[in-house]
């Protein structure tokens, strides 16, 4: 499990330095298991054509012989002239002939091999022999630690009756071998040390090459985002698997960047009525007493009535305030809807907030005018609208029965400039603060409640952020914060 959460660069790296380890490893093995193969089979076929010139030079023996040939008289026939230890002599190995019951006869000195010579065969190499096609046995045996590998054939005569067993006990010598197996390892293992060093550095380009592209896709994938428009992938050289997935990944973005802007649309759409419903019920307030009013003129007017003048002017005045009240709704819509222009001015922060606080008679707005320049590049209509909506709405957040004060600051910090609105009104419920910013949430009795939406529209439109602190009872902080540049 540990090695799947390692990265696909590493696990290529490691997989192709362990694939030379292991194959190297499974050679070796394999030489092992072949240089014992052969090393069986030349003791084999060594022992084979020894025990052939052996027969040959008994058959010869028997031949030659004064004795009459007969499994009584093979002891003199192989003593006579020392025949035995020169056959024995010549083929540098140790000869025992044994009867056909399995006494041993014969036997030459055992200073070519160590001796391994039994008095007496067993029954089973006896039973053995007597049942092969071809009357040839081989036994293989360790003794002090040395490995043997022994003959037993018949000796017979011309009529290939048989008249003795041949016993030829070889000593399986595996020094040279030894010494040429290990000299082909110690070769092999070179020439694998350095396939292993080529093998890291092609893995490791191997596995870069490899991922280099993954890495691209993986980049790429990571800065996708829903709120903006996404780059397609377009990528050199590559595997037809990364291909697929680039184009994978394109004709995702595609299909994202249509349903994002069918989504955005159908949101602006459903904005849109909801904000024409806010508007249309708004001005449904001021119409029904502009109706009464009218209706009621209409039902009273007499140009005889003394106070025909004073009436006339009531009516209008009634007239004219919901008029205006239509007006002032009108206007706030208009300027919600309008989408600042970044035009970007260089200007001095605390001048332009001094320019916006101006407009304010009260007393209890403090703003110290001593304070240092900061200058950064916002639009200056927009600023003033920023500081107004927020003063307004922390004027109108302090209730009558309370002594007001409001604490406009401007400072920077970080690279960045902050404007701060601080008051001691009725604060914000925990209910409240999460629909403060919302186009149409208010909690006054008038208004449409457009200002503080209008204000992070603004704000966010110049990569910056709008936030409040508050406390029930005792009043909000807004904080305002936009980069210089």
């Amino acid at each position: 499990m540990r090695l799947l959460k390692l990265s696909l660069r590493t696990r290529i790296f490691i997989s192709m330095t362990a694939l030379v380890l292991l194959a190297s490893i499974l050679i070796a093995a394999v030489t092992i298991y072949q240089y014992k193969e052969e090393a069986e089979e030349y003791h084999r076929e060594r022992l084979e054509r020894k025990e052939e010139r052996i027969q040959i030079a008994i058959n010869n023996a028997l031949k030659s012989t004064t004795y009459p040939v007969n499994e009584q008289n093979l002891p003199s026939i192989f003593r006579e002239r020392q025949r035995i230890y020169q056959i024995s002599e010549e083929h540098s190995l140790t000869i025992n002939i044994y009867s056909l019951s399995g006494e041993l006869l014969v036997r030459s000195e055992g200073v070519f091999s160590k001796d391994t010579t039994d008095i007496q065969l067993n029954h089973l190499i006896l039973d053995t022999l007597a049942s092969l096609y071809d009357k040839k046995y081989l036994v293989k045996s360790e003794k002090n630690g040395e490995r043997f590998l022994t003959s037993y054939t018949y000796i017979t005569d011309i009529r290939s009756k048989p008249l003795g067993i041949l016993h030829l006990p070889y000593l399986e010598d595996d020094d040279l071998i030894t010494r040429e197996l290990l000299e082909f390892l110690r070769r092999l293992g070179e020439v694998y040390l350095l396939m292993l060093l080529i093998a890291i550095i092609v893995a490791y380009f191997l596995s870069k090459y490899i991922t280099r592209s993954l890495k691209t896709i993986s980049e790429t994938i990571d800065q996708t985002r829903l709120d903006k428009r996404n780059k397609r992938i377009d990528i050199g050289d590559a595997s037809e698997e990364i291909y697929s997935l680039v184009n994978a990944y394109n004709s995702m973005i595609d299909e994202l960047e249509e349903s994002a802007a069918m989504l955005a649309k159908s949101e602006r759409e459903a904005a849109w009525r909801e904000m024409a419903k806010q508007v249309a019920h708004e001005i449904k307030n001021p119409l029904t007493p502009m109706r009464l009013t009218v209706q009621s003129f209409q039902r009273k007017f007499d140009v005889e009535d003394p106070n025909i003048l004073q009436k006339l002017q009531e009516y209008s005045n009634t007239l004219i305030q919901q008029i205006d009240t239509m007006s002032s709704i009108a206007s706030a819509f208009s300027n919600f809807a309008q989408m600042p222009a970044q035009k970007n001015e260089t200007l001095d922060v605390t001048k332009i907030v001094g320019l916006a606080l101006d407009i304010f008679n009260e007393d209890y707005i403090i703003f110290p005018s001593e304070k240092e320049e900061v200058i950064a590049k916002f639009d200056r209509t927009q600023l003033i609208r920023v500081v107004t909506n927020l003063v307004k709405n922390a004027i109108q957040a302090i209730p009558e029965n309370r002594i007001p004060k409001i604490i406009v600051d401007v400072f920077s910090e970080n690279e960045e400039v902050i404007i701060t609105v601080a008051d001691n009104g009725i604060g914000i419920s925990e209910d409240n603060k999460k629909k403060i910013f919302e186009p149409k949430f208010t909690t006054k009795t008038s208004g449409m409640g457009l200002g503080l939406g209008m204000v992070k529209n603004i704000v966010q439109t110049y990569k910056g952020s709008i936030t409040f602190t508050s406390q029930k009872g005792k009043g909000t902080v807004f904080k305002v914060r936009f980069p210089k540049e």
